[in-house]
C-alpha cells in the first residue's frame, strides 16, 4: 500500500474528501516526526509506539573491498507493535 491507497482508504472511512484526508495525514506524519526529533515517544494503544533508539558508534567492513570504516553514531527511529496488532496479523496466516 502506498500513500495514495492510504489516504484513499481515510478518506471512504471517515466520510471526508481526499484532500482532508491527505492534510490529516500529513498532520499525523508531522506530528510524529516532530515528537521524535524531541526525543519523545508516540503510543497508540492497541496499535502500537513510536520511538527512537541510540546506536553507537562502531567499526564496519565494506563489503566490496573488505576495508574496514567507522560508523559513526546514530539515532534511528522505531516502531514496536502493540497487542491488537500482533493479533490481527498473526491471524491472517
Amino acid at each position: 500500500m502506498n500513500k495514495a491507497e492510504l489516504v484513499e482508504i481515510i478518506a471512504n472511512s471517515a466520510e471526508i474528501s481526499k484532500a482532508k484526508a491527505n492534510q490529516a495525514l500529513d498532520g499525523f506524519i508531522e506530528a510524529v516526526t516532530s515528537s521524535l526529533k524531541k526525543g519523545d515517544s508516540v503510543t497508540l494503544v492497541g496499535f502500537g509506539t513510536f520511538s527512537t533508539a541510540e546506536r553507537a558508534a562502531r567499526v564496519g567492513r565494506n563489503p566490496a573491498t573488505g576495508k574496514e570504516i567507522k560508523i559513526a553514531a546514530s539515532v534511528a527511529p522505531k516502531f514496536k507493535p502493540g497487542k491488537q496488532l500482533k493479533e490481527a496479523v498473526a491471524k491472517k496466516k
